[in-house]
């Protein structure tokens, strides 16, 4: 067995970092997320890069503070697939968490698809608990160019920060 350890660093994810985040998405996404990252100077939200000692991301995700009072919402979560199960997602979120509580806020939400247990087992094993279940939906890029409506159910899960 070859172990393999990581340096990371968590930083704001910047319009230059998407040119090296095909991994996490479609154009499309990248996309929305360039919409989002213009969000970040109006503090609506946070956005974040956990970077490998090349300091280019491998995970990102974002924290939003306008999609429910009071609370951090962690969304746009992602993992380079090849570093997946390797605790990346960990660190991503544990900064998301530190971010929410800096602002004050104790709770923070998430929603995972019901087709993703092992994104579901991370966030139990991280204290998150489910709480309902949501319908869901947004377009998606197909590698053609095309768009199609993704449609799916989500459970929503919460955390106490405090």
């Amino acid at each position: 067995m070859i172990s393999v350890v990581l340096g990371l660093t968590v930083r704001d994810l910047v319009h230059a970092d998407l040119a090296s985040c095909g991994w996490a998405g479609s154009a499309r996404h990248l996309d929305c997320v360039a919409e989002q990252l213009d969000r970040r100077g109006r503090g609506d939200v946070d956005y974040l890069a956990v970077c490998a000692r090349a300091d280019i991301p491998i995970a990102k995700g974002g924290v939003d503070y306008r999609a429910k009072s009071g609370v951090g919402t962690l969304w746009q979560l992602a993992v380079h697939p090849a570093l997946q199960s390797c605790g990346v997602g960990t660190v991503l979120i544990e900064a998301a968490e530190q971010r929410i509580k800096n602002r004050g806020l104790r709770q923070a939400e998430l929603g995972v698809e019901d087709g993703n247990p092992r994104a579901r087992a991370l966030y139990e094993r991280l204290g998150y608990r489910a709480y309902d279940r949501q319908p869901d939906a947004w377009d998606e890029q197909a590698p053609d160019g095309t768009l199609r409506r993704h449609e799916t159910m989500c459970t929503m899960m919460r955390k106490d920060l405090s």
